[in-house]
């Protein structure tokens, strides 16, 4: 690929623009309707570059193939997958995206908001992508390199096979997902539809990073019934479920089991979100480890903790409810490990350092793995994500449309 002009870098700054923020508070799916808009000029793109099969579902799915080449028809089918959505936790609406030219080490200070300052100090990645050419955000938002990075890189890959006849490959599927990044990404995903054999999820970070160990999560939701009353003639009968909530809360460990006092394969108890008022209070959680049966360790202590607490407070109640969230890959892939290996050779022939890494958190892949499709993930150079600091390496980009590429060519000559 060396006389090959990417275009992954123009394509993310055009992605970016288009507001796809996901909703957690909605009921829909997606969970916000935004989210098909970039959709459609995926689509669209696609069907510009010659995959005629290009298509959006009701649900805001965007499914393509590019056909095997003759005699490459019983190659093992590859889904390549990045999510269509951007973050809740910082706004993607008016995203102002920057590109920095041969990045010189320097503190990049962003534009619209001088005080949000992108650091060598505050993110040591940077330290090897000096020379590289950067992507920013302009203060105000985050980039939305999570995933439309992926998403570039996906269609960056689409327009090279599309027009590159030299090697023969086996069929490919391609799959744009939305709301990965509240938990729903696969929800309504039909696989049969999908019809692909293995997969690889383009969400990663650094340079030569696969990952195919995940958290496995579930989520909890507390719900914490008080005793109500009129505040003013209250004594010896209101019992607040705010305060039972905090006092709950309160007991948690403060030195361990926390997002913020765990690293590795450390897993955590962590709560998202405290609501309610004087009668009921509800409080949710997210659990997470590498280890799947420490998630019912975890929340047997919860609920140990939870019943201590309304246990000093008379005729207070309390519901403790438990859903599944995913479950990581690494279960379903060590039966499959050449799936794995076969990134790891892509990279390889690339010039890449392969990184193999864990996963603290989850990807579609995690799920897609438990639906039939081990799935690991693939870097795109996507950093800081979530924030206003996000930041992804054009060099990085690029690096994974050659690991695609050439990822392709391994499965076709090991069929």
């Amino acid at each position: 690929m060396d006389n090959y002009a990417f275009s992954v870098a123009d394509r993310l700054m055009k992605y970016v623009q288009i507001d796809t923020e996901a909703d957690p508070n909605s009921s829909s799916f997606p969970s916000s309707a935004k989210q098909k808009d970039l959709a459609k000029v995926l689509v669209s793109e696609l069907k510009e570059l010659g995959v005629n099969d290009a298509e959006m579902d009701e649900w805001g799915y965007v499914f393509a193939t590019i056909p095997a080449t003759k005699g490459a028809e019983d190659v093992p089918t590859i889904c390549f997958c990045a999510h269509m959505d951007t973050a809740p936790d910082c706004s993607g609406k008016d995203v102002k995206p920057i590109l920095h030219k041969n990045y010189d080490g320097e503190p990049i200070v962003l534009p619209d908001d001088n005080s949000q300052i992108i650091t060598i100090e505050k993110h040591s990645y940077l330290k090897e992508k000096i020379g590289d050419d950067l992507i920013t955000a302009s203060g105000k938002t985050l980039l939305g390199a999570d995933d439309k990075a992926g998403v570039a890189c996906i269609m960056d890959f689409a327009q090279y096979m599309m027009n590159e006849a030299d090697f023969a490959h086996g069929r490919v599927r391609i799959l744009f997902t939305p709301d990965e990044e509240v938990g729903r990404g696969v929800d309504h995903l039909d696989m049969k539809k999908l019809d692909a054999d293995y997969g690889y999820t383009l969400d990663g970070g650094v340079l030569g990073s696969i990952e195919d160990e995940s958290f496995s999560a579930d989520a909890v939701e507390i719900s914490i019934i008080g005793i109500s009353a009129h505040p003013g003639y209250a004594k010896n009968k209101m019992v607040n479920a705010i305060k039972v909530a905090a006092d709950f809360i309160d007991r948690l460990p403060k030195d361990a089991w926390s997002p913020e006092t765990t690293e590795g394969r450390e897993g955590f108890v962590h709560p998202t979100a405290l609501t309610g008022g004087m009668e009921q209070a509800k409080v949710n959680f997210i659990i997470r480890d590498h280890q799947t049966p420490k998630l019912k360790e975890y929340e047997d202590r919860l609920k140990e903790v939870l019943d201590n607490t309304i246990a000093d407070y008379d005729g207070v109640t309390a519901e403790f409810s438990v859903k599944e969230q995913y479950r990581n890959m690494k279960e379903i892939i060590k039966d499959v490990p050449f799936v794995t290996n076969y990134a790891i050779e892509a990279m390889e022939k690339a010039g890449i350092q392969p990184r193999p890494v864990i996963i603290r958190g989850g990807t579609d892949g995690s799920r897609l793995s438990f639906m039939g499709l081990p799935c690991p993930n693939i870097f795109t150079g996507e950093m800081a994500i979530h924030s206003k600091h996000e930041y992804v390496s054009v060099q990085d980009m690029q690096k994974a449309v050659h690991t695609m590429v050439n990822l392709i060519q391994i499965w076709q000559e090991k069929a």
